[in-house]
């Protein structure tokens, strides 16, 4: 594993990479290596942690596409660069170009990478519960599908989230889930003298299964249990303090 960011062995034939904290030149509690704009974090640091990335890689920074995620289930399909001012809302992208960078950025959400490598087709989505429970998986594969992938040949790695055990939810949360997915009552657990958790990975990888993709790997660590490592929001939200964002990134050469 880089120092800078972790890799998928389903994916060692494409340049991608989870990164975490490590680092980058933000400061404090943004510190270091924070990719987002609207945390509160000074612009120069971030757009200089977003072009380290993208040359960490072999990538011009220009050839980075990130876009305004919205915890939605709509995806987007990337057809070349992005104009420096564009604002594209998605929360899943794919491609079939090379030479472009497809980066999400997440802080406890579960960032996913996929890749068709015959076909020359990659994605990536950020699921949060909410972008998870309205189908951002299921349309994130079907506009790979439209590209002309397969799904017996996609493979898709799940980066760096929130583990159940750190994801409390409550009960409200718990009934409106089973509501629209009737099945995912293994992914509610109640520990002792507790309220209900959400196993938003493992909810995650069940969708990814109930797609058709067979080959699914994981990357990394809890975010919360691991604020030394990692962005989390929900970490930040219990301590009282501001927290930046990761990228994970996946391009095609």
């Amino acid at each position: 594993m880089s120092t800078l960011y972790e890799t998928s062995p389903a994916l060692t034939r494409l340049r991608h990479g989870f990164f975490g904290r490590h680092g980058g030149s933000s400061a404090g509690v943004y510190a270091r290596n924070n990719m987002s704009f609207t945390t509160g974090d000074d612009t120069a640091p971030v757009a200089a942690n977003r072009a380290g990335v993208a040359t960490a890689l072999g990538y011009d920074p220009a050839d980075l596409v990130i876009l305004k995620q919205t915890h939605s289930a709509t995806v987007h399909v990337v057809t070349g660069r992005l104009p420096a001012d564009a604002v594209i809302e998605a929360d899943g992208m794919v491609t079939n170009r090379t030479g472009l960078l497809l980066g999400i950025l997440t802080a406890d959400c579960t960032p996913i990478l996929f890749a068709d490598l015959e076909a020359g087709i990659i994605g990536a989505a950020h699921a949060g519960w909410r972008g998870a429970v309205d189908g951002i998986i299921g349309n994130t594969i079907a506009a790979m599908l439209a590209l002309g992938a397969r799904t017996d040949r996609i493979v898709a790695a799940i980066g760096p989230t929130i583990s159940g055990p750190n994801y409390e939810v409550g009960p409200q949360f718990a009934a409106d889930l089973l509501a629209a997915h009737p099945q995912a009552g293994n992914r509610i657990s109640i520990p002792a003298g507790g309220v209900e958790h959400f196993d938003l990975p493992g909810f995650v990888a069940d969708c990814l299964t109930a797609a058709g993709i067979g080959a699914i790997d994981r990357v990394g660590a809890c975010t919360y249990a691991h604020p030394e490592r990692y962005f989390s929001h929900r970490y930040a939200t219990h301590h009282d303090i501001k927290t930046g964002r990761q990228v994970a990134v996946i391009g095609l050469t």
